[in-house]
This record gives C-alpha cells, structure tokens and sequence, in this order.
C-alpha cells in the first residue's frame, strides 16, 4: 500500500508538520506518566482504526518495558485486571474525548472528576492535550493511507 501524500516531500508539510510534532515531543516531556501516555495513544488510535499509530505506539511502549499482556487488553480495559485505577481514568477520559461526535455530549462529569481523582492540573492538561494531539495524527495518516508496519522504535523522537 502506497501512502497518498508524502508528507516528507512537501514543503507545506515539512512547514507545519515541524511545529505540529514539537507539540508531540512537549506531550511526551510532560508529567503525564509515559505508561499511561502510550495506553492512551493506543486506546485513541484503536477507535480511529489508524494502523501506522498502532505500529508506532505498540513498539515504542514494548521497548520502554510495557508488558504484551496490558498491551493486548488496552482494547478490553474495562474487563482487564491489569490497568491501575489511574490508567483507566485516562482510558475513560481519551474514549470520551475521542468519541465526542458518538457519544454527543463530549467528555461527561463523570469521567472528568474520575481523572481529576488522579492526574493533578498539569497532567490533565496533558491528557486532554495528547488526547486531542492524536486524533489529529490518526486523521492525517488515515486521510492520507499512511502504510504501517515498518516504524522503528524512536524513528520520530
């Protein structure tokens, strides 16, 4: 499968796409911790079917020490026994916020005051930031039909 845009040979892109994935790297700096930032890069990127993210997201958490088990069952974390109860705030808080056209009320109280129990102001701030960061990323690589497959762990870091 062939992608339909390159992205690394158009000037448009390279413009705004070196100012776009610093904002990757700021999330990715941030005081969210890093099991629970690949948790929900994974989880978003699952309900927007992004393939090339998936790829991306399941090396980089493999090679930081994530387990195959929690890996495998970020898609059934409701019935997993393997997430804390923080993780799967976030979990909560990245399927509502990924899903605000089908759920139509966006993110509820609910889910909100479940994260606000566990992620202090500047690691909700991250959530909601990488929440909305990835959708972005998934609906340019699925757009476009960026091919997964052959990512290299720390090949965008």
């Amino acid at each position: 499968m062939d992608a339909r845009l390159n992205y690394f040979a158009s000037p448009t892109a390279g413009k705004a796409l070196k100012y776009f994935m610093s904002t990757g790297r700021a999330l990715k700096e941030s005081a969210l911790p890093a099991a629970t930032q690949e948790l929900v890069a994974l989880r978003v990127s699952q309900i927007n079917g992004c393939a090339v993210c998936l790829d991306m997201h399941t090396k980089e958490a493999a090679a930081a020490g994530e387990t195959a088990v929690r890996l495998n069952l970020v898609a059934a974390w409701r019935e997993a026994t393997v997430f804390t109860e923080a993780e799967r705030a976030a979990l909560a808080l990245a399927e509502e916020g990924t899903r605000v056209a089908d759920a139509g009320s966006g993110v509820s109280d609910e889910v909100w005051e479940l994260a606000a129990k566990h992620y202090d102001e500047e690691q909700l701030t991250a959530l909601v930031m990488m929440v909305s960061f990835l959708n972005a990323v998934n609906r340019l690589n699925i757009i476009t039909q960026q091919p997964a497959g052959s990512y290299e762990v720390g090949q965008f870091h």
